[in-house]
């Protein structure tokens, strides 16, 4: 699964999946490599989440080991813990919404001025089956990731299926494109 389109020092790209959403063994198998990759780089990875509820965090937590390379999470479902626990502007948030490109990148902003990890992974979009619209519909998801100090992307992609599929084909890709971030095999 690919990962960007550069836009000044972050990057952006659309896509829609559509393939069947995967399961929780892999799910854990793609974290479990991330988790290899990390240490192997010597980093630490934090994450944000909204629409998967820390679901992704307790994917990592569910590996022994996981605090040598998983600083932790926020779950920050609510526009007021994006604004109060991550920092998220109220103009980005009047602006964009919390389903947006702009959104993202600000919590990921977030989780390097709160964190000690030097990569983090940002998550907020609309599962269903409910709050969706012709501008944002459901499935719409948009991730954020990078590393501290470096490049951060933001994409939105948009997944088909029900509330779950959607939660599991959004911690799967924000796990992918972390592995491709840090130029890790995928086995």
């Amino acid at each position: 699964m690919s990962c960007s389109i550069e836009y000044g020092n972050y990057f952006f790209t659309d896509m829609v999946i559509n393939a069947m959403g995967p399961t929780e063994q892999e799910l854990r198998k793609l974290a479990e490599q991330l988790g290899e990759c990390l240490l192997s780089h010597g980093m630490k990875l934090a994450s944000a989440e909204s629409c998967t509820g820390g679901w992704l965090a307790k994917i990592i937590t569910d590996i022994p080991g996981s605090s040598a390379w998983f600083a932790g999470s926020v779950v920050s479902y609510s526009n007021e813990s994006k604004q109060s626990l991550l920092g998220v502007g109220q103009s980005t948030l009047d602006e964009f919404g919390a389903v947006s490109g702009e959104t993202v990148l600000e919590m990921t902003d977030g989780l390097f001025s709160h964190t000690e990890a030097d990569v983090a992974v940002s998550v907020s979009g609309i599962a269903g089956p409910d709050g969706g619209t012709e501008e944002k519909p459901v499935g719409l998801v948009w991730l954020s990731w990078g590393k501290r100090g470096k490049s951060v992307f933001a994409n939105p992609f948009n997944f088909d299926g029900d509330r779950e599929e959607v939660r599991k084909r959004s911690i799967e890709q924000a796990l992918n494109c972390l592995l491709d971030l840090l130029v890790c095999p995928q086995k």
